[in-house]
């Protein structure tokens, strides 16, 4: 059968589009290995993976591990079931930019350190390996291995993390650090460019806090501009255990009572501008009970434990307090001003319908504690 001028005209073109779609799949596939290269080396010097699978669209690391630093409490700083990437393949051909679209992370286990000098650090190792230049390999290593270095500008549109666990260990409370996880936890992270980091970027969080009476609920939200460390969250606390945050809300202001019962809640939103901070916010306690006690010199926050204990009983079921934070990140002696420890200790003394003489005695010790211990739920 003789094929028409029009018949032939489509079937070239049908030939050249399954052509291009060939060479697009075979392009895609070299890319794609490409990438799975860089990921192995990447990965080499700071973890390991069980298996890595490559997709059309996608990368699938199983059964991941990336280690901690010897100084840090644990020997992992992120373990996770599952991690899939899906890249930006005309980035990386045309603009010479490692862009990934997606990068999901599954099954997890991330570990957080708080350092003696209050320094929050997350993934140290990888983070560095990041930020250092890549050096491709020379001379008696041979042109086959002689790779182009990875290129500097990095981004990354958006981070899941699914059916985990945040594990903070806090060193400013204690040695060994304090330990608070939150569990069923997911989160987001929106629009990481590297290596400035000098646009915002945005967070969310939330997860379960399960103390021995209750499990509360915590959320994080927000943007922060990592270079600048300007910023602007929302944190909130419903219904956590106070023996959970003991160390943070009592201990850290000088309370030597028993805590057998009760709940918290907090709302603090933070904004810090060119490193100064401006945060309002509340505490709630929900029936809070105290150990009695025979000393009469055992205090709950700087108040006589009788004194708190018969207060409480007057008192009813809740107790709020006002605060705001404010100063300056850099100043190594940053804290409440005057006005704000008055604010605290009128709004304490009050809520408990103790007499200022009930509260005269360390008062300003009590008011610098909180504040303390506001600072480090704030994670300065």
């Amino acid at each position: 059968m003789v094929m028409s001028k029009g018949s032939r005209v489509m079937a070239a073109i049908a030939g050249a589009i399954v052509l291009l779609v060939v060479l697009a799949a075979i392009g895609l596939y070299f890319v794609q290995r490409e990438v799975k290269a860089r990921v192995v080396d990447a990965l080499a010097p700071v973890g390991t993976a069980d298996r890595i699978d490559v997709g059309i669209s996608a990368i699938t690391l199983h059964r991941v591990r990336l280690t901690a630093p010897q100084d840090w409490p644990t020997p992992d700083a992120l373990t996770a079931d599952e991690i899939t990437m899906t890249p930006d393949v005309r980035d990386y051909l045309f603009a010479h930019r490692m862009h990934l679209r997606s990068v999901v992370v599954r099954g997890f286990n991330l570990a957080l350190v708080r350092t003696s000098s209050g320094r929050l650090e997350i993934l140290p190792k990888l983070r560095q390996s990041m930020s250092k230049p890549a050096q491709p390999s020379s001379g008696a290593s041979g042109a086959a291995t002689n790779k182009p270095p990875l290129p500097a500008e990095k981004l990354i549109d958006h981070i899941a993390f699914a059916d985990g666990r945040f594990v903070f260990y806090d060193e400013t409370i204690s040695k060994p650090p304090y330990k608070v996880v939150v569990s069923d936890a997911s989160a987001s992270v929106d629009h990481i460019h590297l290596p400035d980091l000098s646009e915002p970027t945005g967070i969310s969080m939330k997860g379960a806090i399960k103390g021995p009476s209750h499990t509360g609920r915590v959320t994080f939200d927000g943007w922060m501009t990592i270079a600048s460390k300007d910023s602007k969250t929302t944190t909130t606390l419903k219904g956590v255990d106070v023996v959970t945050l003991d160390p943070y809300l009592l201990k850290k202001a000088g309370a030597k009572a028993q805590v057998t019962g009760g709940t918290l809640d907090l709302n603090l939103q933070a904004a810090v501008t060119s490193y100064h901070i401006h945060a309002p916010g509340t505490v709630m306690l929900h029936h809070l009970q105290l150990a009695g006690t025979d000393d009469p010199l055992d205090t709950f926050m700087q108040i006589p434990t009788r004194a708190a204990v018969a207060a409480l009983k007057k008192h009813g079921d809740d107790i709020t307090l006002h605060f705001t934070i404010d100063g300056n990140l850099r100043d190594p002696k940053f804290k409440l001003n005057e006005s704000v420890m008055t604010e605290l200790r009128a709004n304490f003394a009050k809520a408990l319908g103790v007499s200022a003489e009930g509260v005269a005695k360390g008062t300003e010790e009590t008011v610098k504690g909180l504040g303390n211990a506001l600072k480090n739920l704030l994670g300065q």
